[in-house]
């Protein structure tokens, strides 16, 4: 069971407490990285995606993920880590949670990487091969497609919205600001490449302790559902083209759900319901912890209203 392996748990109330040790590991990092330019600028040359210095510094492939060039996107990044940790490692595990992050920021690096050789390629433009580019953003976009798998009707508060929508809202407002943006190349394939690479893990290849299947075949979690109910006539098509070309298989539950069920329930041991348990999970995860945190502020007011 996926139970048994959870991360940390909290170990003091509120909002700002509970973080494991690897997610502030991961948010110290960042902030140790960020120093470190600060202090010495050329090294940007040595831990950024320079694509036309990449061979044979192929160590930024890894290491550019966690280099941020703003205090605002650093700001982002390390609330990023440490809440997204908060929500997501307990159910994976820490170990789970390491290699989300590692291999999400590997597959955006190297699919950035790619962009970059193609469009030098038909621009003949330089800019493409020497602008240093960086920044944990496709991590965190990968966070957002992991709370639309676990806790999909779950409502975020702050947009009133349903979570499986907040990952395709976050792709198309990156889009917008990227048409108007200059450097549109220093963020919006991170964010794109991120989205889609961290769906490919979760659909395909994440393994499950609780069952004996890898990643989520389920209809809810296919790639159709990141468009509006209007465009997935049009989009499925491609989406499963895509899926032959970049993910060396096809996907028997596109759009129908995968898996044997009995009078519309999702037998055990089928790709259903094993999604289904992992969403309860999810669900079930974010609810403690939001208890959790109002039990401990009450506790912490409580004395002090004695008192008065």
């Amino acid at each position: 069971m996926i139970e048994s392996t959870p991360g940390p748990s909290p170990t003091g109330g509120g909002l700002f407490s509970g973080f494991s040790r690897l997610c502030k590991g991961l948010a110290t990092l960042l902030v140790l990285v960020y120093i470190v330019i600060l202090i010495f600028p050329p090294a940007v040359d040595y831990i950024a995606l320079v694509p036309g210095k990449t061979i044979p510094f192929a160590w930024n492939l890894l290491s550019a993920g966690y280099l941020e060039q703003s205090i605002f996107t650093l700001l982002v990044s390390v609330l990023g880590i440490l809440f997204g940790g908060k929500v997501l490692e307990p159910i994976w595990g820490s170990r789970e949670f390491f290699k989300f992050v590692v291999l999400v920021n590997f597959w955006t690096l190297v699919s950035t990487f790619l962009l970059s050789i193609t469009l030098y390629f038909i621009s003949r433009q330089e800019t493409y091969l020497y602008k240093p580019l960086s920044g944990f953003h496709g991590v965190l976009a990968g966070f957002l497609v992991s709370v639309k798998q676990l806790m999909p009707d779950q409502e975020v508060t702050v947009l009133k919205l349903r979570a499986k929508w907040v990952p395709s809202i976050f792709v198309l407002f990156t889009t917008l600001l990227g048409v108007l943006a200059v450097n549109a190349m220093s963020f919006l394939p991170f964010v794109i490449f991120g989205t889609y690479s961290s769906w490919i893990y979760l659909r395909f290849y994440q393994r499950h302790a609780d069952s004996s299947h890898k990643g989520d075949l389920s209809g809810e979690f296919a790639f159709v559902t990141f468009f509006p109910e209007l465009l997935r006539p049009i989009v499925s098509p491609i989406c499963l083209l895509c899926g032959k070309i970049f993910c060396g298989r096809t996907t028997r539950s596109e759009p129908e759900n995968s898996g044997h069920v009995l009078g519309g329930v999702p037998l055990p041991g089928s790709d259903d319901f094993d999604a289904s348990r992992r969403r309860e999970r999810g669900a079930r995860a974010l609810e403690e912890r939001l208890n959790f945190a109002m039990k401990s502020d009450s506790g912490v007011t409580k004395p002090a209203e004695e008192n008065v």
